[in-house]
């Protein structure tokens, strides 16, 4: 296939160069201001109890108490989303990065700080606090007033830089397909092209038909989208790897899209099949029901399948790594004999997780092809 000629895919626009300029100078802006922001660190909890000979007894005390080891705590801290991006350690020798919190109230407009204000969740900043969720809420309990939260969290970051990696891995190939037409691609755009053109041919052409080339930018966008969230999620060069597509909000999003496409552009057949179904007339009291039912549900199970795979593949290799902690406090010998069985488990769920990362960008990519091509396909009598 790579040794015939080929000319640019039709779905690919040629660029506007002026447009991409502007983009890249609004990313590397945008990378500046957050830069900027995360720079504004308050003093450190070592820093406030130098003045107070009692406070650092009391903080280390604390951090005695708090030195078990808690897997719990530590699955669930790298599978929910966060105001900071944990990379290793634990207590006052973690290392993180502070994300900007950003926030809209209405008494007092837009508010941007460090979350390194918040001390970890241990302290209030500016009449707010992180709850036991980490949720930004008002350190007086009594205030009501509505918080609009649009910080940048861990999982808005890791999407951002997902979306950027994208962004050249698109430009980069529509360039190449300009300056060597009727060539193979070379390099690292022969490895993306190969899925591009299973996604056309297997998935979007297979499953729409001959209406397949005005759905494919959305559907290798959200194939990829996936894709490439997946294994940032699990390569060694992100610890602490943000959770995107284990996050509900996402897949929410995600399923909401699916369902405003196929319910805006669904013809007159589609609708006739759920409104009027070739049944009975004294059966639409139960069928019609059901046909709507249906129409809610294919998003819904969208949504739950993937955040519930990839959830679920990140709990158990973080489960298989724990046990090396839970029978080491137990004794250090049993530790040590647990560790290689549990590094053996951890390093074949990682490869195993590399081809569920592939399953679930495909199969979320396949149903909504499948979705669509039914909502549209044109019935002959």
């Amino acid at each position: 296939m790579m040794g015939h000629p080929k000319k640019m895919p039709d779905f690919i626009a040629p660029l506007n160069t002026s447009s991409v300029k502007k983009t890249l100078v609004t990313f590397v802006f945008s990378a500046f201001l957050i830069v900027t922001i995360l720079a504004n660190h308050p003093k450190s909890e070592e820093q406030i109890a130098l003045g107070n000979p009692e406070s650092t007894h009391e903080s280390s005390n604390s951090h005695e108490k708090s030195a078990k080891y808690d897997p719990g705590k530590m699955i669930m801290d790298h599978v929910t989303d966060a105001h900071d991006w944990h990379l290793w350690g634990e207590g006052h020798e973690a290392v993180s990065i502070s994300l900007p919190v950003i926030l809209f109230v209405k008494s007092k407009g837009l508010i941007s700080f460090s979350s390194a204000n918040f001390q970890h969740g241990h302290a209030a900043y500016e009449g707010f606090r992180l709850n036991d969720k980490g949720i930004v809420v008002w350190e007086d309990q009594k205030n009501t007033e509505d918080i609009y939260d649009i910080s940048i969290t861990k999982n808005v970051l890791a999407m951002l830089l997902a979306v950027f990696a994208l962004m050249i891995i698109a430009i980069g190939m529509a360039k190449s397909y300009k300056k060597r037409q009727g060539k193979a691609p070379k390099g690292f755009h022969n490895l993306v092209e190969p899925l591009i053109l299973f996604v056309r041919d297997d998935v979007a052409r297979a499953s729409i038909g001959h209406k397949a080339d005005k759905y494919l930018p959305m559907l290798l966008s959200i194939f990829f989208f996936i894709f490439i969230n997946n294994i940032f999620g699990l390569i060694p060069i992100f610890p602490g790897g943000a959770n995107v597509t284990g996050n509900i909000a996402v897949t929410m999003v995600l399923a909401v899209i699916v369902f405003l496409t196929v319910n805006l552009h669904a013809n007159k057949y589609y609708w006739k099949h759920i409104f009027v179904p070739d049944v009975p007339v004294w059966m639409y009291i139960i069928i019609i029901p059901i046909e709507i039912l249906g129409v809610v549900l294919k998003p819904f199970v969208l949504m739950l399948r993937l955040f519930a795979n990839i959830t679920a593949g990140h709990i158990i290799i973080l489960g298989f790594f724990s046990l090396i902690f839970i029978f080491g406090a137990m004794k250090p010998g049993l530790g040590l004999a647990v560790s290689p069985l549990s590094v053996a488990f951890t390093v074949f769920m990682s490869l195993l997780e590399l081809l569920v990362a592939f399953l679930q960008a495909f199969v979320f990519t396949l149903l909504t092809a499948i979705y669509i091509g039914s909502a549209i396909e044109e019935h002959h009598h």
